[in-house]
């Protein structure tokens, strides 16, 4: 369906990769990784002919239709946010305007029979191809999708000029699959998407009978829809035949095996050497020096594959703090909302968060978990009832605020220094390096940092400092694969307490140790981890 053959590229004078070589088959779903600025987006932008490469060449079947979701969502104005999602099917867009031009044209009252007829007929050719293409049903089809992606029905009349950005990446992702195209290109499909939401996704994609390449930070979302996975590597583009945790054990695999020839062969290159040198200067071995020194020129050297670059993250010693972190009683939250109704948020909610405790935070979207955690820090106050810290415990928080609070003509350091505070030059350049800051990179502004860049400068700042209670409201967004493990373990060996927002699956598997549902029924503190609160709810 679609050939990628010995494609080369280069970007900012180095080798993105050469000669990379795959190929996606009918009804394939496909992962594409690599670590950040590896070329991943630029193989997209190739595909859909936005970008060329250096060499090579890339084929695509002929009547093979491709849609293509990034994160750069075009402008959208003038239209209900249905009617911009049903644009995303060009087909049947096309031919309801002509279905509508028709009927206008035989509003006509001069129009004569032969003309008539000739319009009926191409009238009925249109709509005969509309239903083909499902356009009758395209309507519901549009307003399902929304709703699947957390567009409420209630909302579906609206402009899409009053959506925020993150609800226009939804509706830009439900554009991508109304077309119902034979391959489907997603870059990220799962930012800004809440748990329900990425889900349901999930499961769409994986009923789903074309083709899928696509990206994601999720581990659990790659490794329910993908079958298949290319890493994206400067020598080329490697297959690995299974899901995202088959591609993780076979690349081990592959890394010891490699790092075992390349052993071998530095040992069997160091005999051959040290044989050279030592008979060079005798005339009697100057036969079997001149064919070794051949041998060597000739040989195929090979590459140690190097580690991807990761966060070091060293914990500083923290005070204890008292035995109770948080502690709610008769907790009492609403909103009145835009159409004067009352949104409850907690009811007469009690609930002690212990020390030590992991707790993963949970709700739909919109039930309240960023007010719960921002009536904690004191930037909301309770309608009624009581937050209250235990004595000695010190918070730090990751939240929207914590961004706006970055000041963006600081460089990283000088943001740092002034985070903390009497840290000398050194150990600021140490802890930006741990979080992958180097060189110069430390003297950027902040306004010049993308938004994963400044959730490990928050990150950096947070887990280098003595606090004992971590609040973090999706500390994980921005953060590729590789970042979230190491955020994960550094975490799991973090001896405060942690009350953690996020919509990565395996994150909240592997730390939480209670769960908190929020919701508008009745929230409550459930007493097993993660996986035992899933198993509670089936």
């Amino acid at each position: 369906m679609i050939s990628v053959a010995n494609v080369s590229k280069v970007f900012g004078g180095e080798a993105l990769y050469k000669n990379a070589t795959f190929q996606i088959n009918p009804g394939e779903k496909v992962g594409l990784v690599g670590k950040n600025g590896a070329g991943k987006t630029t193989f997209f932008r190739m595909i859909i002919g936005e970008e060329k490469p250096d060499s090579g060449q890339i084929s695509i079947q002929n009547g093979i239709r491709v849609s293509y979701f990034s994160q750069n969502v075009s402008d959208m104005a003038g239209k209900d946010v249905v009617a911009e999602v049903i644009s995303g099917n060009e087909d049947v867009a096309r031919l309801q305007k002509s279905l509508s031009n028709y009927e206008e044209m035989l509003c006509d009252p001069e129009l004569d029979s032969d003309e008539m007829n000739k319009i009926l007929e191409k009238m009925g050719d249109a709509q005969t191809e509309f239903e083909r293409l499902g356009g009758y049903d395209i309507e519901a089809t549009a307003k399902e999708m929304l709703s699947g992606l957390g567009i409420a029905d209630s909302e579906h009349g609206r402009m899409v000029d009053d959506f925020s950005g993150g609800q226009k990446m939804r509706i830009a992702l439900a554009k991508t699959l109304i077309m119902l195209p034979d391959l489907i290109l997603m870059d990220e499909p799962t930012n800004y998407l809440d748990m329900e939401t990425i889900i349901w996704l999930e499961e769409w994609l994986k009923n789903f009978k074309g083709a899928i390449l696509m990206t994601s930070h999720d581990r659990v979302f790659m490794n329910k829809v993908v079958k298949r996975v290319l890493e994206v590597t400067p020598r080329g583009v490697i297959s690995y035949g299974g899901n995202y945790d088959f591609y993780q054990n076979e690349k081990s695999i592959r890394r010891k095996q490699n790092a075992a020839e390349f052993q071998r062969q530095q040992d069997n290159l160091k005999k051959e050497e040290e044989f050279i040198a030592k008979f060079k200067a005798r005339a009697s071995h100057a036969a079997q020096v001149q064919s070794r020194v051949k041998k060597l020129e000739k040989i195929d050297r090979v590459e140690l594959e190097s580690d991807v670059e990761k966060m070091n993250i060293m914990l500083p010693e923290i005070d204890r703090g008292s035995n109770e972190a948080v502690n709610l009683t008769g907790l009492t939250k609403k909103f009145t909302q835009q159409n004067g109704e009352e949104k409850i948020i907690f009811k007469n909610f009690s609930a002690l968060i212990e020390r030590q405790e992991k707790l993963a935070v949970v709700g739909v979207n919109g039930a309240g978990k960023s007010t719960f955690f921002k009536m904690i820090v004191g930037e909301l106050k309770a309608d009624s009832g009581d937050v209250k810290l235990g004595p000695s415990v010190n918070v730090g928080y990751f939240g929207q605020s914590t961004f706006k609070s970055l000041k963006p003509e600081n460089t990283l350091t000088e943001e740092l220094q002034g985070r903390l505070h009497g840290a000398s030059d050194g150990l600021i350049r140490n802890i930006l390096a741990a979080f992958l800051f180097k060189g110069d990179d430390v003297y950027k502004k902040v306004r010049h940092l993308s938004g994963g860049e400044k959730a490990r400068l928050i990150l950096a700042w947070l887990l280098s400092s003595r606090f004992n209670c971590l609040i973090l409201d999706e500390p994980t967004n921005h953060l590729d694969i590789d970042s979230r493990e190491v955020l994960l373990d550094a975490l799991k060996r973090y001896e405060g307490t942690v009350l953690l927002v996020s919509h990565d699956r395996h994150f909240l598997k592997e730390i939480s140790t209670k769960v908190m549902e929020v919701s508008q029924e009745k929230s409550f503190l459930y007493p097993g981890n993660y996986d035992e609160y899933l198993l509670s709810l089936s």
